[in-house]
């Protein structure tokens, strides 16, 4: 759903894993993707060489009983934090995109 709009993972982080690893503690399956449509990166940093600190986009995947969520960052919150207003129609295109993908996966 996210490559359909334009996005790739650059990072896979299993907490999971990870926890169980370092400190011994168990949890359900919970992953951090780092989402980044390319062209829509460019352009950010393009207009702000800072943005790069909040990129990329921050996509959960947990179990939940009887199932899985997915929550994703809203880009909106990238935009407010850098107070730069030509990012703003970036996060816009950003946030349909994600919403986009997360309610083509809710359809499924």
């Amino acid at each position: 759903m996210l490559a359909e709009e334009g996005f790739g993972i650059l990072t896979e982080i299993d907490v999971r894993a990870t926890l169980k690893e370092k400190r011994g503690v168990d949890m359900e399956p919970y992953v951090i993707l780092g989402a980044c449509n390319p062209d829509l990166a460019h352009r950010a940093l393009e207009v702000d060489r800072s943005i790069g600190v909040l990129l990329p986009c921050n996509v959960v995947v947990s179990s939940v009983e009887g199932g899985s969520r997915v929550q994703i960052l809203d880009p909106q919150i990238m935009s407010a934090v850098t107070e730069v207003p030509r990012l703003r129609p970036l996060a816009d295109e950003a946030s349909r995109r994600l919403q986009h993908a997360l309610d083509t996966l809710n359809s499924h």
